[in-house]
């Protein structure tokens, strides 16, 4: 079986189109620059100021002076561009970023989302999460379907919110939601389980789409 992380990524570069400018969080998101269809024209900026990133360096062949928002050693696309922390958050305050990738600890059934406050850790603030999250034109969150056994997709959030009502789309290993006049909408899930089972394993109560479909990676 594929690894989690991986089944999310590869779902999550579907979502992507041709000619999008694309944020990625840190976490899973940094892995689906490995997945993204080298057909389309997508360009990924990073916090860290750098429009035109790529996928990760191979081991061995790593440039120490380049990394993404992760701090892991990545690489560069054709007419790649560094810039200042400043302007790379220009470009997300402006409203330049067609989407965001980024993970979380909670999202619930009227897409508000918590992606940054640890329970029982010290963690300095949500870093540039509120800016993504309201700059972008589109988020979409990639996260565990569960955690210890227990849903991460909830009817209400219980740490504190990054945002409410951004998430337009959310991708687990298990499932793609969309969350159309915000509400949670089951629009696809894998080959390996149900509508039955994922209620099962979903605390939130979701919508079922008419045109459900098994997704293939």
């Amino acid at each position: 079986m594929a690894d989690i992380k991986e089944i999310i990524a590869k779902r999550a570069a579907q979502e992507l189109k041709d000619g999008d400018v694309v944020n990625l969080g840190i976490g899973i998101p940094t892995m689906v620059a490995d997945y993204v269809d080298h057909d389309k024209d997508i360009t990924f900026q990073t916090e860290n100021g750098c429009v035109g990133i790529g996928p990760a360096a191979e081991e061995g062949k790593e440039d120490f002076d380049l990394s993404n928002a992760g701090s892991i050693y990545a690489t560069l696309r054709p007419g790649a561009s560094f810039c200042d922390s400043a302007t790379s958050f220009a470009l997300i305050r402006g409203g330049h970023i067609d989407a965001v990738i980024l993970g979380a600890m909670e999202v619930d059934e009227k897409g508000n989302i918590a992606n940054w406050k640890v329970p029982g850790k010290k963690v300095a603030g949500m870093g540039g999460a509120m800016d993504l999250v309201s700059g972008a034109k589109r988020v979409i969150v990639t996260m565990g379907h569960t955690q210890n056994g227990e849903s991460k997709i909830l009817k209400g959030c219980t740490l504190p919110l990054t945002a409410k009502g951004v998430v337009d789309t959310l991708i687990t290993e298990l499932a793609v939601f969309k969350f159309p006049n915000g509400k949670i909408t089951l629009v696809e899930h894998a080959p390996d389980t149900n509508v039955e089972e994922l209620r099962r394993t979903t605390k939130a109560n979701f919508a079922v789409a008419d045109d459900l479909k098994t997704w293939s990676l």
